[in-house]
């Protein structure tokens, strides 16, 4: 919501006019014509994702701000994202990388594209520098020299010949999956495809706690599953990962893989190639 000079905000308890926030400082408080006091804040990313205009589902708060981390997603990144949905993981990647960075997101959907452009574009202000949306498949993509690849989509492992081209040695590329199938999948065609170190796969659970003196227990609802991340690192051009040290538990694997799954180097007890 945009404050507007003779404009009012309208609740179930009355309504607050703009004239009363308009040119004020946040942490406020200000009186509804019901009587009721409120606090004036202006909404942080956070807030604005959970309420803003959805499409596609949107990517938590809580994973978004991992695979921030998690991805490494720096000043001046440059990023390659699919699929854009609602735009809630754009506003969180184009915070990350700001002004000096560029972030190319691909939607195959028209309608979602639309959603996140309008998202996007309202939290920002305007259309930010750093952001191209493109509608199509990211399988199209000529990216290349990216230094950042964000998977958002139901089959990442279809395009992780595209993401391996468009990476630098070194790069990240992190899938965000909604399933255990999904999960496995994304990360045994990782370790096939040759071009990536060693995946690391994870999901977070959020809890809040109640504190009121000495009445410290946590709260009755908390923000459990929502999606699992993936991520691993681009491998330099012609070179090959060392094998895993762990060897995966019998029946990890079809009986006539497991030879092949299971294939490491012996060294000192028995263990694999060094981790570096």
């Amino acid at each position: 919501m945009l404050l507007e000079p003779g404009r009012q905000f309208h609740t179930h308890r009355g309504a607050i006019p703009h004239d009363d926030l308009l040119g004020q400082p946040e942490g406020i408080v200000v009186r509804s014509t019901g009587g009721t006091d409120y606090l004036a804040l202006r909404p942080l990313l956070a807030d604005f994702v959970l309420s803003m205009p959805r499409g596609a589902t949107v990517v938590y708060p809580k994973d978004a701000a991992q695979i921030v981390m998690y991805a490494d997603v720096f000043p001046g990144a440059r990023v390659l994202e699919a699929g854009a949905g609602s735009g809630a993981l754009s506003c969180a990647l184009l915070r990350a990388v700001g002004d000096a960075g560029r972030l190319v997101s691909y939607e195959r959907r028209p309608d979602f594209a639309e959603v996140a452009r309008r998202n996007v574009e309202a939290f920002f202000g305007g259309p930010h520098p750093a952001h191209t949306l493109r509608v199509g498949d990211l399988a199209e993509s000529a990216e290349r020299g990216m230094d950042r690849v964000i998977l958002d989509m139901l089959a990442p492992w279809e395009v992780l010949a595209v993401a391996a081209e468009a990476l630098i040695p070194g790069g990240v590329v992190c899938a965000y999956v909604a399933t255990t199938t999904q999960l496995s999948r994304t990360v045994e065609a990782m370790r096939e495809h040759g071009a990536f170190a060693e995946p690391a796969a994870w999901e977070s659970m959020m809890r809040d706690w109640h504190v009121e003196g000495l009445a410290v227990r946590p709260g009755h609802r908390m923000v459990g599953h929502t999606g699992f991340l993936v991520t691993a690192r681009r491998l330099a051009e012609g070179v090959t990962a060392p094998p895993r040290r762990r060897r995966p538990a019998k029946g990890s694997y079809p009986a006539a893989a497991e030879d092949t799954a299971t294939d490491t180097p012996t060294g000192v007890g028995g263990e694999g190639a060094p981790a570096v």
